[in-house]
């Protein structure tokens, strides 16, 4: 038990006014009452007050009763209080307010009152956690009698925390259509921090650059409507078809992702977000919340479950193999069954377990949280676990969060088919690139690793997580466990920081190679004679030179394609040309501290203009609201806050003249200046240390181009060592997305 179980029915009662349900990320003042209970609290006994570990309630603050998050406590008797914030509490309720009786103490029926977001001096109250949840529950806890054992009362005070309004929309629909066959799309209104919201009483405007039968002109929403499904949708003619969502004036409120119309296809593109986390274990909301989600509010077609394998009771596994079975329906909706290994980085590192088929064993890195309530023995180490799940039908993933993957010190090519690029904690090639290093032969994925309720669509609010959650296109010819398995382990997916761009990327030879079915480092393999391969194919070329060819629609304007030689990029592609390049000026950031926990960067910056001035400006990938980029001066200077956790963030400037001036920018990590008269679409780099962190400056096109690139590159395997080929995608707004590699092999 990580706290005392000593007469609870006898350690007083905690009430919360007003009752709710407050908006999340809005701010409040709320009221807890805790009156003491039978033995009331001795002299320097306490109370706790704890919230979830991943919540990004802001802090309490004692000194400034006028300011943000104003928090007082008060005893009714006159007590001496001692109040503090601090994270020191038990996972997953680490956010803990400490109340100590520092002089007296407290009788049966006295009275401690805490204000948090006290507003009685001015305070505008305590701005609330972002993300919704059923259940925000402030956990109270006990010291009656200044021993340092703490009993949690039996009931603690708890609110819900809903939708603000819409601040922004989105349009879902499948990435690859056949013509003539039904489709969907998804129309969901999100509030300023992703929070799926009601609409609204409003007219909806829908247009169509081809011909789909079925759609409505316009949708006349209800006020309190929320995510719409229009099924049914059938397009008529192939191409690339652009839907477009407009309010009733003809603005346009979103465009849907990417969406391709073809005759016929052997492979389908299917969206999952295969790592995320429910309230169980360190996430929000209960499990069944969390798979309801997935499939009504985010529309992807594969979700997983990813529990800390320590804090999952052999009830809860139980609990979720029967969750998993019962949302999982081939051809509509996959849910797989897993867990997230969770090993200290010494000892591996995180390892994402996923079975095909229920009732299978969960092999736990620990027991830390769940002593008593299991019934396996723990797997310590990387080389346990893979030596428990050899002959399982399973498929690993190698992944970064609090703890990363060291693939160097462990890793089972037969079960560890891929490393996940990016999730919510960042970006992370250089996993990638360990897997190279090392000659391992895996593919890319992206995943959120959400812990705010929201898997297949999360934001990072404004916690110091620092990016979307990402998500895999799947390549496979239906949508079943069956399918997901085999794309997986012959790597036909990429990933992206959260965009549904199209990426297509095929090998095409001049006359017949040698393709292998598996991995022929792991033992017999069977081979086929082809002149094309696919994303995530091995291949012996010999002096068979490859082709790759590369189609790319964006979700928003394509900055560059990068072709990549394993870490080596050897061509790029810019979709303009330098006569379209104008009055903007992009300045971008990205990087983070290093591998482990706190690796987000926090960037405090400004930049000044001399010899010019700044039309207007926005900032790029910033994602939580209250990182905000300032005019300090009309014209000359901004300055900004931001984070980056090996992702991507900027500001773009629209000056008055292109190629006049000097800009300066300054940053706590580093700085540079750039006369803009030599500046053109390669960006001037500054090296700012750490793990990958940049500052670049450099000039585009004054207005938004092709979302559309194709592009053809040749190679000549070298023979030695492999050559794993791939692409990687920048969009204009900071995301990007990477191709598994095709590998080049002797």
């Amino acid at each position: 038990m990580p706290f005392a179980d000593y007469l609870p029915e006898h350690m007083g009662t905690a009430v919360l006014s007003p009752a709710g349900p407050q908006v999340a990320g809005s701010c409040a003042e709320l009221t807890l009452t805790y009156t003491a209970g039978t033995f009331g609290i001795d002299d320097t006994g306490m109370l706790k007050i704890s919230w979830r570990t991943t919540s990004d309630m802001a802090k309490p603050q004692f000194r400034d009763p006028s300011a943000p998050n104003y928090t007082s406590v008060e005893a009714s008797n006159g007590a001496k209080l001692e109040y503090w914030f601090e994270r020191l509490n038990v996972r997953p309720w680490v956010n803990t307010l400490l109340i100590r009786v520092g002089r007296g103490y407290l009788r049966k029926g006295d009275v401690i009152v805490v204000r948090f977001g006290d507003r009685r001096q001015g305070s505008p109250g305590i701005r609330l956690q972002t993300n919704c949840e059923e259940k925000f529950e402030l956990k109270t806890y006990v010291d009656a009698f200044a021993t340092y054992e703490f009993t949690e009362l039996p009931s603690s005070p708890a609110f819900e925390l809903i939708a603000g309004p819409p601040a922004s929309w989105k349009a879902i629909a499948p990435s690859l259509v056949v013509a003539g066959e039904p489709f969907r799309l998804a129309i969901v209104a999100e509030d300023m921090w992703g929070n799926p919201a009601t609409f609204g009483e409003r007219r909806l405007k829908l247009a169509a650059s081809l011909p789909v039968r079925n759609l409505p002109e316009h949708i006349d929403a209800k006020a309190d409507d929320g995510p719409l499904v229009i099924d049914n949708l059938i397009a008529e003619a192939q191409g690339d078809l652009a839907l477009r969502l407009c309010d009733a004036s003809g603005t346009e409120l979103a465009r849907a992702n990417p969406i391709r119309v073809v005759s016929e296809a052997p492979l389908r593109r299917y969206w999952g977000d295969l790592h995320a986390q429910s309230g169980e274990t360190v996430g929000t909301n209960p499990a069944e919340s969390y798979f309801r989600y997935a499939r009504d509010r985010a529309f992807v077609d594969i979700v997983g479950h990813q529990g800390n394998d320590f804090q999952i009771t052999d009830a809860f596994w139980a609990e979720l193999n029967r969750l998993t079975a019962s949302f999982d329906r081939p051809g509509k909706f996959v849910c797989v069954p897993g867990y997230e290994w969770s090993g200290n980085t010494g000892m591996g590192g995180d390892r994402n377990i996923f079975y095909r088929r229920e009732g299978r064993p969960i092999h736990r890195s620990s027991h830390i949280l769940t002593i008593g309530e299991t019934s396996t023995e723990a797997c310590h180490t990387a080389h346990d676990l893979f030596d428990a799940i050899r002959d399982e039908d399973a498929v690993v993933i190698a992944h970064v969060g609090g703890r990363y993957a060291d693939i160097t010190f462990a890793h089972d090519g037969k079960l560890e088919r891929s490393v996940e690029v990016h999730s919510s904690w960042g970006t992370f090639e250089w996993i990638l690139h360990d897997a190279f290093d090392s000659g391992y032969r895996v593919g890319v994925v992206c995943h959120s690793d959400d812990h705010k309720g929201r898997p297949g669509a999360t934001r990072p609010g404004a916690s110091t997580f620092g990016a979307l959650g990402g998500l895999t296109c799947y390549l496979m010819p239906g949508l079943s466990r069956d399918a997901l398995f085999d794309a997986l382990r012959k790597r036909r997916h990429y990933g992206t920081t959260g965009p549904r761009l199209f990426m297509d990327v095929r090998a095409h030879f001049a006359s017949p190679v040698t393709v292998y079915s598996d991995d022929p480092k792991l033992g017999p393999a069977q081979t086929r004679a082809a002149t094309e391969a696919a994303m995530g194919d091995i291949v012996a070329p010999g002096p068979t030179p490859m082709t790759l060819t590369a189609e790319i629609i964006g979700a928003a304007p394509i900055e560059r394609v990068d072709v990549l030689h394993g870490k080596v990029v050897a061509a790029s592609v810019l979709p303009y040309a330098a006569a379209d390049l104008g009055r903007r000026i992009r300045v971008r950031w990205e990087g983070a501290e290093y591998r482990g926990r706190g690796r987000e960067t926090i960037w405090q910056g400004e930049l000044s203009l001399d010899g010019n001035r700044i039309a207007r400006f926005a900032p790029v990938n910033f994602l939580n609201p209250e990182r905000k980029v300032e005019e300090t001066e009309p014209g000359r200077a901004l300055t900004w806050t931001s984070v980056t956790t090996g992702n991507i963030a900027g500001l773009d400037l629209w000056l008055d003249e292109a190629e006049t001036g000097t800009l300066r920018v300054d940053t706590n990590v580093v700085s540079g200046s750039v006369d803009l008269a030599a500046l053109g679409a390669e960006p001037l780099v500054f090296d700012g240390g750490g793990l990958g962190r940049k500052l670049m400056i450099y000039r585009l096109p004054d207005d938004d181009w092709s979302r559309h690139v194709s592009l053809t590159h040749e190679v000549t395997f070298p023979g030695g060592a492999d050559l794993p080929v791939y692409i990687r995608v920048t969009q204009s707004d900071g995301n990007q997305a990477w191709s598994s590699p095709i590998y080049l092999v002797a």
